[in-house]
């Protein structure tokens, strides 16, 4: 029996196409309130900025190798960034190669928008996420396009012998034609909206699935590349990895349905758009703490902190859960307890912390701002 046909067999592939009268709305919508994030951008100051693309390019990283069930270590990435960027966030963490090869791929994407992309610059990219020349326990080809010598590249779940085929990608003698035909079609001056084109650039790639692994992380760094080309900014202000990583299971189900059907994407690009809405209304709200933050530092400014207690802080004022005790300021800060304790004092006596009610074993701490409790 002949296996259905995916969307790169049709006939008309790799002319995609869709619905304009369908997607005016949502467009007009994410437009709208991709235009009213960055003016409330561009009204802030230049510091305040400058942590707004910290935190969203961090969590852009995180998210976007999270979405593969690569675990990244957020502090090592926010290092990675600040480092790249040139941003003194105090007490920067020893980044291992992986994650640093990762982080210089999402900001060669974002902050070269304006360069031309070409096989040798993916190959680059490709090479920047497999440092070893490995994909878990497996050596792959790196910095060249897959070969399927080991049988067709095929998107797969469940147990080994039962496995259920999602998508089977082009062959692999297809893919150098496939592949000049996809970065003529994105260099070149096409007349498309640049929010649509970052959807179709995204499914039209990863349908190619050009390389042995990290076809989806490259996906998601061409998104972030063609969204800064549509802003014609390499800052960014908010994450569609972190929103796809949030809705994952309904990235897939479309995924599949498109990647299955025929050259009308229409419901791809609708559901590009409204993903692209949920994280820019995610940016709005991420950006109050962001507000938070700054006004933090400029309260304390005047006071001469050590590289350990702007490290702890930036960690208070961010993701941290529970209270702050000594022996996890000790384990933040790589210092020993009674260090610990030392730059918890100076802080308390400085009136940036305060002491909990609870004592002894229980001693625990909170940021003060404005004389209150944060």
């Amino acid at each position: 029996m002949m296996r259905s046909l995916y969307i790169h067999d049709q006939p008309g592939w790799p002319d995609l196409h869709w619905d304009n009268d369908a997607l005016v709305n949502r467009l007009a919508g994410v437009r709208h309130r991709q235009g009213r994030l960055i003016g409330r951008m561009e009204s802030l100051g230049f510091a305040t900025r400058q942590e707004a693309v910290l935190d969203t390019l961090t969590r852009d990283t995180v998210d976007s190798s999270g979405i593969e069930g690569e675990i990244l270590n957020p502090e090592q990435v926010r290092s990675s960034v600040a480092r790249n960027l040139g941003l003194d966030i105090g007490g920067l963490a020893p980044v291992d190669r992986d994650v640093e090869g990762i982080v210089e791929l999402m900001l060669d994407a974002t902050r070269n928008y304006a360069q031309p992309l070409d096989a040798g610059r993916l190959f680059d990219w490709h090479a920047a996420l497999f440092p070893t020349g490995r994909s878990g326990l497996y050596r792959i080809a790196v910095g060249t396009w897959r070969d399927d010598s080991s049988g067709p590249m095929q998107v797969l779940s469940g147990p080994i012998g039962r496995e259920r085929v999602h998508f089977q990608a082009p062959s692999a003698d297809r893919i150098p034609g496939e592949m000049e035909s996809f970065l003529t079609w994105f260099n070149s001056e096409t007349g498309t909206d640049g929010v649509l084109k970052a959807g179709l650039a995204h499914l039209w790639f990863v349908t190619i699935h050009p390389f042995a692994d990290g076809n989806g992380r490259i996906a998601r760094a061409i998104t972030d590349m063609a969204l800064a080309q549509a802003e014609a900014s390499s800052q960014r202000f908010y994450s569609m990895s972190s929103q796809i990583r949030q809705d994952r299971n309904d990235y897939y189900r479309i995924l599949e349905r498109t990647q299955r059907g025929t050259t009308d994407v229409t419901q791809w690009m609708d559901w590009f758009l409204e993903c692209l809405d949920r994280a820019i209304q995610s940016a709005e709200s991420s950006l109050d703490s962001v507000l938070a933050k700054a006004r933090f530092w400029d309260q304390v400014g005047q006071h001469s902190l050590n590289d350990r207690q702007r490290l702890v802080i930036n960690r208070l004022l961010g993701d941290f859960r529970g209270n702050m005790t000594t022996s996890k300021w000790a384990t933040l800060a790589k210092c020993s307890p009674d260090t610990a304790l030392r730059d918890i004092s100076e802080l308390v006596g400085l009136g940036v912390m305060t002491r909990n009610p609870a004592g002894g074993r229980s001693t625990s701490y909170s940021l003060l701002a404005d004389g209150e409790e944060l």
